[in-house]
């Protein structure tokens, strides 16, 4: 996990470097990732343990397929951006566009899979961890929905649902450290 921060960290000092006209916000998200890896480590390091009652095997494999999943990820996304600047043929853009989709696909095959694998309990505590979740980003985009009809405030759509699923996924383990709480 120290290494994933430090790699993160590091694009996101280099990414204005390496991709000139990158926005701001993308080295701000990259940098924000690195300090909460390095908030994680500290964690676990302290004896938290943010999987619960998962046997350290379970964790090992989660943790593997899920790292080298978010890797490929950011490499497509990179990818695709920089090919989105210069594709015009609107077959094409669409599936440079939606490329980084597939990654996220197999980040979501290991959470799956984490949580068939797990106890009984464990998948309670990821239960009411996802309901949370989903709850609060569902309250959260609603209010959102009522605020830009009213004009009081204007955020573009592609924004609103590229954040979405980030969103969901920070507010999960938010909650998941709630609620496993509840059960120690």
């Amino acid at each position: 996990m120290a290494i994933a921060a430090v790699l993160v960290g590091a694009l996101g000092l280099l990414l204005p470097r390496l991709l000139p006209g990158v926005p701001q916000a993308v080295t701000a998200v990259l940098l924000l990732a690195a300090l909460l890896l390095i908030l994680a480590l500290a964690w676990w390091g302290r004896g938290g343990d943010a999987c619960g009652t998962a046997s350290p095997r379970l964790r090992r494999r989660y943790t593997r397929e899920l790292m080298a999943s978010m890797a490929v990820y950011v490499l497509v996304l990179f990818a695709s951006i920089w090919l989105l600047r210069r594709v015009d043929a609107p077959a094409l853009r669409a599936a440079v566009a939606i490329a980084p989709v597939l990654p996220i696909g197999f980040a979501m095959r290991a959470m799956v899979r984490y949580i068939r694998d797990t106890d009984e309990m464990q998948q309670r505590i990821e239960l009411e961890a996802v309901s949370i979740a989903t709850l609060l980003v569902s309250m959260l985009y609603m209010a959102g929905g009522f605020l830009q009809s009213a004009r009081v405030i204007d955020v573009p759509a592609g924004a609103a649902m590229i954040w979405l699923f980030p969103l969901v996924c920070f507010s999960y383990g938010i909650a998941k450290a709630l609620v496993s709480r509840r059960y120690r």
